[in-house]
């Protein structure tokens, strides 16, 4: 059931699935609308957009539904859809369905700590999560090692969510082995309209986009759970053609070609897998600021409560990937090799009506347009505040840091666009598995730092590189055993012994000893400890606190005095 195909000259490799694009198109223009129509959406009426706190955090006020949204494009990107049932396609459980426990295990992490932050961060306009490591410990170098983690942590983020618009893009026919411009053009376009709108509108537009993009999600998914495996005889018939395949030799490596279900060599993989992917996901910049962005700290605890919803949903996307096997979905790329990123767009053309595999891919392409636009936005704050304010121009005013920040998303989203184009997809894949090691790196920094001062600045920093150092060291060692190229995964054993687990649990382990064993040997020194300017009482502040309704704007490292390197 592909629907209507119209072969075009310019795209001889596929043909054009005419009815799917047509309303592909449609969705993304009516996105596109409400993302210039949010820059009149609840705009500040003193300031218009001219504020980090309008722009880059949308006025400080999303309420529950909203941050629902707002955070579910956040955290359930395109990638996320395109890339969970591929792994499962292509190597099986502990690479796939991790991300559902690790989803789980994200929540309580978010209710006790993002509260917190929520707090201090709201009496003190903290706009980025380096705002509070700067406030908290006053030191430069710390500021600046958790900015640039995350600013370089994001960027290959947003690359992952092009290669999500692109396969969907690949799977409808607008892609030509012989025509790289062709190829990439309707991509570009996307990404234009995308960078003019988040200009325009800051955060407003994809709080309110999610909404859309969500909705589609969710009926997409839902239908597909229902109709599939009544279509491939029930998921035993699904379950069995896929333990068939995974249980099978690769030829390139003489080992099974996946797992299935995990047995007890993988599970040291699969919980430090989950576990260290919530740790690190909400010290991503995107993720904080959704957080800053709500209204109250109980609007984080209240999503906190109801996000595993989308867990929900992301379980039953996952075994998409399972019903591809039976379905014998063929994602070959345009040179002809298989791409396991083809896998859930060409399971929607191949099995459903044409119409409604438009809305399905659609659902996925909007869904990468959120969160690159929340990641920009994230990275262009850090940019503003902890590089621009901190390190070059500390008188600047709220309209000036808007305007940077404005501009440094732009570059920042076209940055990620030639990236994508520029370089292999693998390439993409490898730097956000180092994203995910790196940004891991922040976390003693940052959390540690909310409830105590103990740790010292400088064996922080010290921390935070030895375990850059390392997960980069020993994801680099890890070699792909079918192309034999390095970065081929982000599993290795601990240092001495064959227990295989997820690098940056090991890099976060190592940062957090040489914080805390060099803290004990500074306080014994006496070395000078920076200076912090919160409080107690700062950490349990709610919105009707009077230095939350009126917020007091600060800059720790940014006037005269502030803060030492």
């Amino acid at each position: 059931m592909s629907g209507l195909t119209v072969p075009l000259a310019t795209t001889a490799d596929r043909p054009v699935n005419g009815v799917a694009l047509t309303v592909v198109v449609v969705l993304f223009i009516l996105v596109a609308v409400l993302g210039f129509f949010a820059a009149r959406w609840r705009a500040g009426k003193e300031t218009g957009l001219h504020s980090l706190d309008e722009w880059g955090l949308g006025g400080r006020g999303f309420g529950t539904w909203v941050t629902w949204f707002l955070l579910g494009g956040d955290l359930y990107t395109a990638y996320t859809f395109v890339a969970v049932p591929a792994a499962m396609w292509a190597t099986g459980a502990v690479s796939g369905f991790f991300a559902v426990p690790y989803t789980i295990v994200l929540y309580p992490i978010v209710f006790l700590l993002m509260s917190r932050l929520w707090s201090v961060s709201h009496r003190h306009g903290f706009v980025t999560p380096a705002d509070f490591v700067g406030g908290r410990y006053g030191s430069r170098a710390l500021t600046v090692a958790v900015a640039l983690t995350g600013i370089v942590a994001t960027m290959p983020y947003i690359a992952l969510q092009l290669v999500g618009i692109k396969a969907v893009l690949t799977v409808l026919g607008l892609g030509s082995a012989q025509n790289v411009l062709l190829t990439d053009l309707p991509l570009i376009i996307a990404f234009v309209v995308l960078a003019a709108y988040t200009y325009t509108s800051g955060l407003r537009a994809p709080a309110l986009i999610a909404v859309v993009k969500d909705l589609l999600i969710y009926l997409a998914v839902i239908v597909a759970v229902i109709y599939l495996p009544i279509k491939f005889g029930g998921w035993d018939n699904i379950f069995g053609a896929a333990q068939t395949k995974l249980d099978a030799i690769s030829p390139a490596t003489g080992k099974p070609a996946g797992v299935f279900i995990p047995g007890a060599a993988s599970y040291s993989a699969y919980w430090t897998l989950a576990l260290g992917s919530a740790m690190a996901l909400f010290m991503y910049p995107h993720s904080v600021t959704g957080v800053l962005a709500t209204k109250s700290r109980n609007t984080i605890r209240k999503n906190a409560a109801v996000l595993p919803l989308y867990s929900l949903m992301l379980g039953f996307l996952a075994l998409l990937g399972y019903a591809a096997i039976s379905a014998g979905t063929k994602p070959i790329d345009l040179n002809g090799a298989v791409n396991p990123q083809l896998v859930v767009p060409q399971l929607f053309l191949d099995n459903f009506p044409a119409w409604f595999a438009g809305i399905a891919l659609a659902a996925i392409a909007i869904g990468a347009l959120v969160p690159a636009a929340i990641m920009s936005i994230a990275a262009a704050n850090l940019f503003t505040r902890n590089i621009y304010r901190d390190l070059i121009r500390p008188d600047a005013d709220p309209r000036q840091e808007a305007k940077v920040s404005k501009i440094a998303s732009l570059v920042v989203k076209f940055g990620a666009l030639i990236f994508v184009i520029a370089m292999d997809q693998s390439a993409a894949i490898n730097m956000q598995l180092l994203g995910g090691i790196w940004i891991l790196q922040t976390f003693p920094a940052i959390v540690a730092g909310l409830y105590t001062r103990w740790f010292h600045r400088w064996a922080l920093f010290a921390g935070w590189a030895a375990g850059i150092i390392y997960g980069t060291v020993a994801a680099y060692n890890v070699v792909n055993p079918v192309t034999k190229a390095n970065f081929g995964g982000s599993i290795a054993a601990i240092p001495g012994t064959n227990v295989q687990v997820y690098i940056a649990v090991v890099a976060f382990a190592i940062n957090l000893i040489v914080a805390a064993v060099l803290s004990l040997v500074f306080r014994a020194m006496k070395l000078p400890d920076g200076k912090d300017i919160t409080r107690n009482s700062d950490y349990g502040a709610d919105e009707d606190d009077p230095k939350v309704a009126e917020l007091q704007r600060e800059y720790p490292l940014g006037e005269t005095g502030g803060g030492t390197f």
